[in-house]
């Protein structure tokens, strides 16, 4: 763990951990004493910053927006003019990296996902934090010619995910695809929807 800081690292510090707790622990692992003692910190520090569960599920849905963002780079994603390939290259890698690099933070990405159900608060939240994402990918693929932009990235997006739970949490978790072959599927499901 990082070392105690004050300020916004502080509360990167928090929701860092609550996210290492939610991937190690699950839901019923996270709580305020738990963040105090993981991260090194004097006992009462985590409910200071976030005086709530509800607070705490928060700070640490917006912190996993943030890292999944780099994890996607989604600057890395390519103009319009590039082509379904490279689209498909770029999310492959995103999606790779998910499943290789960064498996503790897509165990709490759906321990998140499923307590939001049972939250409409946090459902609200959480679906507000992943719009950046699927707002950026639809735009791209209705410049790429999509016919139905909504729609093919919800099925890009599916995909992913579908994929990405049986490999972390599923039971394909020892059967990880290679990079190639992640890249082969996006390809495939791509050149269905943009006609080659």
């Amino acid at each position: 763990m990082p070392a105690r800081t004050e300020g916004p690292a502080r509360s990167d510090l928090v929701a860092d951990t609550a996210l290492a707790l939610l991937a190690e622990r699950g839901m019923r692992g996270l709580t305020h004493r738990a963040v105090d003692e993981l991260a090194g910190l004097p006992q009462g520090s985590t409910s200071n910053l976030a005086r709530t569960r509800q607070a705490l599920l928060e700070l640490a849905v917006r912190r996993l927006a943030d890292r999944e963002a780099r994890v996607l780079a989604l600057h890395e994603m390519p103009g319009p003019e590039a082509g379904a390939g490279s689209l498909a290259d770029a999310l492959a890698l995103a999606t790779h990296r998910t499943l290789t690099q960064q498996r503790a933070l897509t165990l709490a990405r759906y321990e998140l996902a499923l307590e939001a159900t049972r939250r409409p608060e946090l459902r609200a939240f959480f679906d507000a934090t992943g719009a950046r994402f699927r707002d950026q990918l639809t735009a791209l693929v209705a410049s790429m010619g999509s016919t139905d932009p909504a729609r093919h990235t919800l099925s890009l997006i599916a995909w992913a995910d579908g994929l990405m739970f049986s490999c972390v949490a599923g039971s394909f978790g020892a059967d990880v695809p290679s990079l190639e072959e992640v890249r082969a599927g996006l390809r495939e499901l791509l050149e269905g929807m943009l006609g080659g």
